[in-house]
């Protein structure tokens, strides 16, 4: 019996993958895949869609058996390894721990920062979720969002992720980049003889920036890589109106 409509519609959620965002992945209609978290998936894309989200097709379809397929040549329950680039894999929980990269202080007492990986840092992200968004893992890392720029969209506080192979502007896309040793996360524009817009999702505290060819090169702005994923924080704690009585 394929029951995996319910299944599907979990590991999107552990992706932080939207109904919409998967339909264009897999190059289908919404309606699509909102019938699939109904009927299931066809038998058809059965396969494939496990493949991408990293899980046995059987479980998938059924709920039956294991999860998570072991890596290649390991048990089931293999040790943490480590890539080439010290990307650290948890085989059995089919994640990866990503370098963290923040400003820091210039070592010179000139007051600026620049943006480096903060040594023993990391954050565990889902592979299913690289795969969905064809991120190569060992080009995958993570960084702060620092102020309000991008609320209500990212929150100040939130961590993203960032696929450092995509670095060419595709305008209206979110970008992490260094600006002068600054962190910043923007939406980016190409403009005619190798200009540049940032936009923020905050329009009214902070209004676009257009810079030039000659202002890209003489501010150091570089793009550090496409935000492909952000971490969700909630605005506020809520305050309890009343104690309940014991």
């Amino acid at each position: 019996m394929n029951t995996s409509g319910d299944r599907l519609k979990s590991l999107l959620r552990e992706c932080h993958l939207s109904a919409s965002d998967f339909a264009a992945n897999r190059r289908v209609t919404p309606q699509h895949v909102n019938n699939w978290f109904k009927r299931g998936i066809p038998m058809a894309r059965l396969d494939e869609i496990a493949e991408l989200l990293c899980v046995n097709s059987r479980w998938l379809r059924t709920g039956e058996g294991v999860k998570h397929p072991s890596a290649p040549g390991l048990p089931p329950n293999a040790p943490k390894t480590a890539t080439a680039t010290s990307h650290a894999v948890d085989a059995a929980a089919n994640d990866i721990a990503v370098p963290f990269y923040n400003e820091v202080l210039s070592p010179n007492d000139s007051g600026k920062t620049h943006v480096v990986e903060i040594p023993g840092c990391r954050v565990r992200l889902s592979l299913a979720c690289l795969h969905a968004m064809d991120v190569n893992p060992d080009l995958a890392i993570c960084a702060p969002m620092i102020g309000n720029s991008m609320s209500c969209r990212i929150q100040d506080g939130s961590t993203v992720a960032i696929d450092r192979s995509l670095t060419q502007i595709v305008d209206g896309e979110i970008y992490a980049l260094e600006h002068d040793g600054m962190l910043r996360i923007k939406y980016a524009y190409r403009l005619p003889n190798s200009g540049l817009r940032l936009r923020s999702h905050n329009p009214g505290e902070y209004p676009d920036e257009v810079f030039s060819e000659l202002q890209v090169e003489q501010q150091n702005i570089r793009i550090l890589g496409w935000v492909f994923w952000w971490s969700t924080l909630n605005t506020r704690r809520p305050l309890v109106p009343y104690a309940l009585s014991e």
